[in-house]
């Protein structure tokens, strides 16, 4: 393996809110996906045989606003993959390397906040969220600075 040089995923994930936007790969700009997520009912099960477990997370998953993404792009097999992999990583005797498909699957169907920032993707709700206050955050060194007069006396 090299010793140095650019990985991939390496790196903070990009923020749509970072100070500085002159950055090239900003051009491409960043998918909004409503915080409702996708309302038409889920399409029908591609695969053979569907357990009730699965059906439930069926349903839940195309409920959420990756969902918009996935139907945009014809993911319906792989979101079904995910399902029944999903299913039996919840087995308490579920596999390392199930329960490792899962975590990758995850990532690649944008259910991660990393995932989701590296692809561009945020989600915003239609009305606005009512936010705590902020909590006032402590001075800076140059906040604090005080100019004392120098001619005392």
């Amino acid at each position: 393996m090299p010793s140095g040089g650019a990985r991939s995923r390496s790196g903070p994930a990009p923020d749509p809110n970072a100070i500085r936007r002159d950055r090239k790969d900003d051009a491409a700009g960043w998918t909004t996906l409503p915080a409702e997520g996708r309302t038409d009912p889920a399409p029908a099960w591609p695969l053979e045989g569907q357990s009730d477990r699965e059906a439930v997370l069926w349903d839940r998953y195309w409920r959420t606003p990756q969902a918009l993404v996935w139907e945009r792009d014809g993911m319906a097999d792989y979101v079904a993959l995910f399902v029944r992999q999903l299913a039996e990583a919840e087995a308490p005797k579920a596999s390392a390397e199930n329960r490792k498909t899962v975590r990758m699957m995850f990532a690649d169907l944008y259910l991660t906040a990393d995932s989701l920032s590296r692809a561009r993707m945020r989600i915003v709700p239609t009305e606005p969220v009512d936010a705590e206050p902020a909590q006032s955050r402590r001075a800076s060194a140059r906040d604090r600075f005080k100019v004392v007069d120098g001619d005392a006396g």
